[in-house]
């Protein structure tokens, strides 16, 4: 696998919370994924998991040099974790179809975040003459 592309995204905890107040379910819908929610739920960090997932999602539209426009949703992007807790990309609809346009055969993804900041750092991978 070679590295084709690579983004990062930097996001600010209390401003998520904020959007959470101000547009309650309606903004956590149009973003993160049932799945998501319920993960963020079921921790005590609540806004700091949502707050890297929306990262994360962010990271992966700057890989695509798409950013959020047009057909895509935000919850085309799904971040999940793996059963050893590392974060893993699952890719719908509009953002699915540009990854395949683009080469991408994977998406990795690193969250790490604080009570204030959450960062997601992602890299799309392809694959490369060597992996024939």
């Amino acid at each position: 696998m070679q590295i084709i592309a690579h983004g990062i995204d930097l996001v600010d905890c209390p401003r998520i919370e904020k959007m959470i107040e101000r547009h309650g379910q309606r903004f956590l819908e149009r973003v993160f994924t049932a799945t998501e929610q319920a993960y963020a739920q079921s921790n005590k960090n609540r806004i700091e998991k949502l707050a890297g997932r929306f990262a994360a999602k962010e990271a992966v539209l700057k890989l695509m040099g798409t950013g959020w426009r047009g057909k895509i949703a935000w919850t085309d992007i799904g971040i999940v974790n793996s059963p050893s807790g590392q974060p893993d990309v699952t890719l719908t609809g509009e953002v699915s179809e540009i990854a395949g346009r683009l080469g991408i055969e994977h998406i990795s993804v690193s969250i790490t975040h604080t009570a204030n900041f959450a960062i997601a750092s992602a890299v799309a991978l392809a694959k490369s003459n060597e992996d024939e």
